[in-house]
C-alpha cells in the first residue's frame, strides 16, 4: 500500500513538474501581436511555419479585411497595439509610412528581393511578400442559365445583359476593391475611370466587404460574376467550382502584400526576426503555394488554375498615386456608390 502511495505521489510530482515546465515555456515565449489581411484560411499555415523556425515566438493574429485593418492602425496611431504588420497592401503601408508609424528596418536577405518589392527608402519602412492581382470569376453554369456571354474586358461588364449579375468589393473595406478602383482610374484616366464605374454600378447587385467574397459567391452560384482576385479564383476552381477565371483585356490592377514593424513596439528584436523570416526563401516558397508572383525572382512556380499571361496583364501600377489619393478616391466612391453595399 505504501509503495502504491509513493508511486502515485511521484507521478503527481512529475505531472506538476511537467505542467510547470509547460507554463514556464509558454511564459518564456515572446508574444507578437500581428495585424494582417492574409486570407483567413492561411493564418494557421503562416503561424505554424514561422513558429517552427522561431519556437520562442508566439504570433497572436488580429485579422480583418485590408480597409478595416488600415483604419484600425490609423485609429491607434497615438497608442499602437500592433507589433508587426504581416500581409497588408503596400498602398496601406505607404500611407502608414507617411504618418510616421513604421520602424525602418533592412532585414537579412533584403538584397534578394526584386526592387519592386521593397520600400524605396534606405533602410526600407516595409518589404513586399507577393502580388495579388484582379480577376473576374464567371460561373459557367449560372451564366448559361441566364444566357450571359463570357465577358473578356472590363468594358464588357457595363453591358445591359449583365444587369444585377455582378458583385464586387467595396474599396473602403477591401484592398481588392481599392486596387480595382485605383487601377481603373489609371487604365482609363480619372474622368473616364469614374464614367466607367458609373456604368458598372448600373449592373452591380451588391458591394461586399471582403475581396474574396465575390468569387466565393460566384463559385457557389449565388451570382454569375464576381470581381475578385486571382488567388481566390484559382483556389475556388481547384475546389471544383464551375468557374472561368477571366483576365480583362485592358489589363489588371494589382497590389503587394507587404510586412512592416510598427514604431514603438516593445518587442523589437522579435519583430525583426519575423520580418527577417517574412522575406526569406522559405517564406517566399510558402507564398507561392497560393500566389503566382512573389518577391524573390526565380522562386515562383506555376500555380494551378492561374491563367496564362497574368504577369504580362499587370498594369504599371503607380502605388504612390494610389496611396496619396486614397482618402479622396474612397470619399468619391462612397458618395457615388455606397448605397448598394451589403449590410454588415
Amino acid at each position: 500500500m505504501k509503495a502504491k502511495f509513493a508511486l502515485a505521489a511521484a507521478m503527481s510530482i512529475a505531472l506538476v513538474g511537467q505542467l510547470g515546465a509547460t507554463q514556464a515555456l509558454a511564459q518564456a515565449k515572446t508574444q507578437l501581436t500581428v495585424y494582417s489581411a492574409i486570407e483567413a484560411d492561411d493564418l494557421k499555415k503562416y503561424k505554424d511555419r514561422f513558429e517552427k523556425a522561431n519556437p520562442d515566438i508566439d504570433i497572436q493574429w488580429v485579422r480583418d479585411s485590408t480597409g478595416v485593418v488600415t483604419a484600425k492602425l490609423l485609429a491607434e496611431k497615438n497608442n499602437p497595439q500592433a507589433d508587426v504588420v504581416w500581409g497588408l497592401a503596400a498602398t496601406s503601408l505607404l500611407l502608414l509610412k507617411g504618418e510616421g508609424m513604421l520602424e525602418a528596418y533592412a532585414p537579412k536577405g533584403l538584397e534578394k528581393l526584386n526592387a519592386k518589392f521593397r520600400d524605396k527608402s534606405n533602410p526600407p519602412a516595409w518589404v513586399g511578400m507577393d502580388a495579388w492581382v484582379a480577376a473576374v470569376c464567371f460561373n459557367t453554369v449560372e451564366g448559361k442559365k441566364h444566357n450571359l456571354p463570357i465577358p473578356t474586358s472590363w468594358q464588357d461588364l457595363t453591358k445591359p445583359v449583365y444587369k444585377g449579375h455582378v458583385v464586387m468589393p467595396n474599396p473602403n473595406s477591401s484592398g481588392t476593391g481599392f486596387l480595382d478602383v485605383s487601377s481603373w482610374l489609371q487604365i482609363f484616366g480619372e474622368q473616364k475611370g469614374w464614367a466607367y464605374m458609373d456604368g458598372l454600378h448600373e449592373n452591380i447587385a451588391k458591394y461586399t466587404h471582403s475581396g474574396s467574397a465575390p468569387c466565393r459567391e460566384a463559385a457557389r452560384g449565388e451570382y454569375p460574376i464576381g470581381i475578385s482576385f486571382a488567388f481566390r479564383a484559382a483556389r475556388s476552381k481547384a475546389e471544383g467550382a464551375p468557374i472561368e477565371i477571366i483576365i480583362p483585356s485592358e489589363g489588371i490592377g494589382w497590389d503587394m502584400e507587404a510586412a512592416a514593424i510598427m514604431k514603438g513596439t516593445k518587442k523589437l528584436d522579435a519583430a525583426k526576426r519575423l520580418i527577417d523570416w517574412a522575406v526569406s526563401e522559405d517564406a517566399n516558397r510558402m507564398y507561392n503555394e497560393g500566389y503566382a508572383v512573389v518577391a524573390i525572382d526565380g522562386i515562383a512556380k506555376p500555380v494551378e488554375h492561374f491563367p496564362a499571361g497574368i504577369v504580362n496583364a499587370m498594369i504599371d501600377n503607380d502605388f504612390e498615386f494610389a496611396a496619396k489619393n486614397r482618402t479622396k478616391i474612397l470619399a468619391e466612391w462612397q458618395k457615388r456608390y455606397d448605397g448598394k453595399t451589403e449590410k454588415k
